[in-house]
């Protein structure tokens, strides 16, 4: 039997803030938790007026809210606060959001499976996200495992919810790629409505060199990819079933212990037979991968973006895994030795003098290290290498330009672990970061910034002399920690470096004296590096517990995410620390960075310099001259920062 409603006053009878009426609201919509949107609906008041309400209360201490995302904040009464600390679903079906407070590992375990991690403010909760590539991605064999799973972790069923998920799921099976007994690659599709219409629509005579029937089509075999890209961006994502060569078979054994997350890893990507690992640096992605090799057991391609992580790669197989070095072979400008385990640069790999000799093996497995490169037009030319297995490892595959969605088209879906679950279990040491906004030493350069405009502006903002005090000011407050200073501009890192007495790695040094460096600050005979973008990818510095980001704001928020990194390691305390000049668009920059990260259950801060002391104001509004907004930063595919850097840019 149901009740009717009751309108009621948000304000007793003295015209206080009504706590009565707040429990009314709660009953009335029976969920201990409301929405300010539901609070107003059961009270049949106006929002603004709800908020005033809820606000009031807050503050004589009688509710509590979690504001766990843009929109909603949540609330519920100060008395149950030990209920409050237990976990709590809200979901909304329609816009497919689920917000979590306090979830346990095990429920961020099972959301990972079908959702994405959107947004967290540490303990006041989790927003997760469902779109329908999440669900084309979704590890099942079938849409009742995926949704046994669904119903397992939310608290109640969502029919309407069910349904768009299997729509999405059916969406996912339309298209097979398959091997024709005669040895050639054959595009299936569910019905003739769907090849006729939606195939030989989207797809040239480049892609589709016959049709076979009204549901079949020959492909191109070196347009596959395309094929697969093609059809995933018209919303028709392709089931690769081709009987590809599983290569030479490899003998290996793994000298280490997995984790049980890494495990994971493994499982999930032996059922999928592509993927990629997203984690947050130090979670042991590389040592997963050679889990991944062992089970395997066949020839492999490791792809890395600089002749350093070759050596690294080489040098981890080496040390964990029973290949002895007849059997890892190095391919790059220095050396060009193929062997069953072959590490190159995708560089190399991708030129056409050298691409016949990675075609004419038959390779079982294909790591792409960074794989966030693959879309871009010098990387992308490796996704053609055929393999059984193809297996992609990113701590950020989020890229400026909207193109992350063909990583995961080109290689296979994301695999990965929450990085707030890494956290909790103390797997990986979470970063403390705080933006320091540093005012101009003096007016001069104020008014040089003033005066300028485009990159010579974003230069001068990123080489703010103050930025070298303040530099020195946080070295004295870590004196134990050691530290790595990032630059993006060749005059800034050489004038820090001096200013620090510490080396300055760039682009232009050698790779000989960039490897002895490494090797010196890892042993501890060296505790501090300036270094410019060589620094921000892959190289293991496994014992930087500092890192400051003195310019390199313009950059994209991968590059945010990997400069901290480079402090994410199993123990120890660490710290990042951001200079933005204030009044400079650096501010701004600084924050979105940041965002990204936060995003991940990072706890971020801002603290502002004081200003010189002379008397005067530095810190005006940003853009008090009119600026216009600048473009987008690029997402910094061109790896030649790291090879051959340019006068200015380190």
């Amino acid at each position: 039997m149901s009740r009717r409603r009751q309108a009621v006053s948000v304000t007793d009878d003295q015209g206080k803030p009504s706590l009565d009426r707040f429990h009314e609201a709660v009953e009335a919509a029976g969920n201990p938790v409301l929405t300010t949107e539901e609070v107003a609906r059961n009270v049949e008041e106006s929002r603004e007026t709800v908020e005033s309400w809820l606000a009031d209360l807050e503050r004589e201490g009688s509710v509590v809210s979690r504001d766990v995302s843009q929109d909603p904040t949540v609330w519920y009464p100060a008395e149950w606060t030990d209920y409050a600390d237990r976990e709590r679903f809200v979901v909304f079906p329609d816009r497919r959001q689920i917000v979590v407070d306090r979830p346990a590992q095990f429920t961020r375990a099972q959301l990972s499976q079908f959702a994405r991690l959107v947004d967290t403010n540490g303990d006041q909760g989790y927003v997760y996200e469902i779109d329908d590539s999440d669900v084309w991605q979704a590890p099942y064999e079938d849409l009742k495992g995926l949704l046994g799973t669904v119903r397992d972790v939310l608290p109640q069923r969502y029919p309407d919810l069910e349904e768009w998920i299997g729509d999405q799921w059916k969406r996912a099976h339309q298209f097979t790629l398959k091997t024709h007994e005669d040895g050639y690659v054959v595009l299936e599709a569910a019905t003739e409505n769907l090849m006729g219409n939606v195939a030989r629509q989207k797809l040239g005579d480049e892609h589709l060199r016959a049709p076979i029937s009204d549901t079949e089509s020959w492909v191109a075999e070196e347009a596959t990819a395309e094929v697969k890209r093609i059809l995933y961006e018209a919303g028709y994502p392709v089931q690769d079933e081709r009987d590809l060569e599983s290569g030479d078979p490899l003998d290996l054994s793994l000298n280490l212990d997995l984790r049980e997350y890494q495990h994971d890893w493994v499982s999930r990507f032996m059922e999928t037979k592509s993927g990629v690992l997203v984690g947050p640096p130090g979670s042991g992605k590389t040592v997963a991968a050679m889990g991944i090799v062992e089970r395997v057991g066949g020839e492999t391609l490791i792809l890395v973006p600089s002749r350093e992580l070759v050596r690294q790669w080489r040098d981890e197989l080496l040390a964990h895994t029973t290949l002895d070095e007849t059997q890892v072979g190095e391919y790059h400008g220095g050396k060009k030795d193929v062997r069953p385990v072959t590490v190159a640069t995708y560089q190399t790999a991708g030129m056409d003098r050298h691409r016949h000799l990675f075609d004419s093996r038959e390779w079982g497995l294909i790591v792409y290290d960074e794989v966030q490169h693959v879309p871009s037009d010098v990387y992308r030319r490796s996704a053609n290498l055929q393999t059984r297995h193809r297996l992609g490892l990113s701590a950020s595959p989020v890229r400026e330009d909207d193109l992350q969605e063909e990583i995961f088209t080109l290689i296979g879906p994301p695999i990965g672990t929450d990085w707030d679950a890494l956290f909790d279990e103390g797997f990986v040491a979470e970063p403390t970061v705080e933006i320091r906004y540093v005012p101009w030493t003096d007016d001069d350069h104020r008014n040089e910034y003033v005066g300028s405009e485009g990159h010579e502006r974003r230069q001068i903002a990123a080489s703010n002399p103050a930025k070298v005090e303040e530099t020195r000011r946080i070295l004295r407050e870590h004196p134990e920690q050691k530290a790595l200073v990032f630059v993006d501009y060749l005059d800034q890192g050489r004038e820090l470096a001096a200013a620090l007495d510490a080396p300055f790695i760039s682009g232009d040094t050698p790779h000989h004296e960039r490897a002895r460096k490494f090797e010196q600050f890892r042993e501890g005979a060296l505790d501090t590096l300036v270094v410019s973008r060589v620094g921000d990818e892959g190289i293991d510095l496994p014992d930087a517990s500092l890192a400051i980001v003195a310019s390199g704001l313009g950059g994209s928020r991968r590059q945010g995410t990997q400069r901290a990194g480079r402090t994410m390691r199993p123990a120890g305390r660490a710290l990042m620390y951001v200079l933005a000049t204030q009044g400079a668009r650096e501010e701004e920059f600084a924050r979105r960075q940041m965002r990204y990260l936060a995003g991940k259950g990072v706890q971020v801060r801002e603290r502002t310099v004081d200003a010189p002391d002379d008397g005067e104001d530095d810190s005006e509004d940003a853009d008090a001259d009119g600026e216009a907004e600048p473009e987008e930063p690029t997402d910094g595919d061109d790896e030649s920062a790291g090879e051959d850097d340019d006068t200015s840019l380190a």
